[in-house]
C-alpha cells in the first residue's frame, strides 16, 4: 500500500509566549493581517514551517485564542526574466510561512 500525503507542514518551529490561557476562538473570528497593527497588542505565539497554508496558521491562532495572526511569507519560485517580485508572475508563491498570534490590549478609560 503506498499513502501519498500533499501539503503537509515541515520544518515546523511554534512557541508559545502568553502565561494566559485564552478560550479558543472560531478562525472566522481571527483577523489575517500583513503588517503591524497600529493598536497596542501582545504576542502570544509564533508558528513557522514550510509547506503550510494561511487558513492552517488562522486555525493554530484560533486554537489559542489569539484576535489576529500576522503573516509573513518567505521564499517562493521566481521568474528569471522578471527583475521586480511584487510584478513577477510567481509573487504568490512562497516556501516558508511565519504567523504571529497577537491579542488586543483592552484600553483603559480615562478617569475624569
Amino acid at each position: 500500500m503506498i499513502i501519498a500525503l500533499s501539503a503537509c507542514a515541515t520544518d515546523v518551529a511554534n512557541r508559545y509566549y502568553a502565561a494566559t490561557s485564552y478560550p479558543a476562538k472560531q478562525p472566522e473570528q481571527v483577523e489575517i493581517l500583513r503588517q503591524s497593527p497600529s493598536r497596542p497588542y501582545e504576542v502570544i505565539a509564533d508558528f513557522q514551517s514550510r509547506g503550510d497554508s494561511v487558513k492552517s496558521v488562522r486555525n493554530k491562532a484560533a486554537k489559542i485564542g489569539a484576535d489576529a495572526v500576522i503573516i509573513s511569507t518567505l521564499g517562493g519560485y521566481y521568474e528569471r526574466a522578471e527583475e521586480w517580485a511584487s510584478s513577477d508572475a510567481q509573487s504568490n508563491t512562497y516556501s516558508r510561512i511565519c504567523g504571529t498570534a497577537i491579542r488586543y490590549k483592552q484600553q483603559n478609560p480615562k478617569n475624569q
